[in-house]
């Protein structure tokens, strides 16, 4: 308004707080920015190799499974993996190993299709398709699955399987 003089304290601290809001702001975009750079600016050989890296530790892992391979499964988990079964409960990397070593679990069979791999620099996921055939104490396992599995680069350069999510594909008309 004309001839209205604002307080020159008010306006230092209006714009303190525009900066404050503004600062968080710019940080997102910043680091998702850095993100995708670290993706993008991968060389395709580089893609390619890393690629066929998960593909083979996604078939490792699938044999661990039907073979009840507990020191191949202990090789390919991070320590501090955690997993979130088809009923929705948390498993540790030493509670997955155990469910394994005592036989609870059995797997015959476990058709994998559908994999699709992304990179986000050093983290890979991995969504898949499994048909599964298996039991447990609780009865039946068989059934069609959506995975999604994370690894990452550890120290060392090898991939490690830190996140594992699993859900049960239910037809129409299907309930719990």
């Amino acid at each position: 308004m004309p001839g209205v003089k604002t307080n020159p304290s008010l306006r230092v601290r209006q714009r303190m707080v525009h900066l404050l809001v503004l600062i968080p702001v710019l940080l997102a975009a910043f680091l998702a920015a850095g993100a995708l750079s670290l993706h993008a600016g991968m060389p395709r050989t580089q893609k390619h190799e890393s690629r066929h890296e998960i593909d083979q530790l996604e078939e490792v892992w699938r044999n661990a499974v039907l073979k009840a391979n507990t020191a191949a499964l202990e090789s390919l988990l991070a320590d501090d993996y955690m997993a979130i079964t088809p009923n929705g409960t948390l498993q540790t990397k030493d509670q997955a190993l155990a469910v394994m070593r005592g036989g609870l679990v059995h797997i015959t069979s476990l058709d994998l299709s559908d994999r699709k791999v992304r990179f986000y620099g050093t983290t890979a996921l991995v969504t898949s398709r499994a048909e599964l055939t298996g039991t447990t104490p609780a009865g039946d396992l068989s059934g069609s699955f959506r995975y999604t599995r994370v690894y990452v680069r550890d120290e060392h350069g090898a991939w490690k399987i830190v996140s594992f999510e699993a859900s049960r594909i239910r037809g129409p008309g299907e309930h719990k």
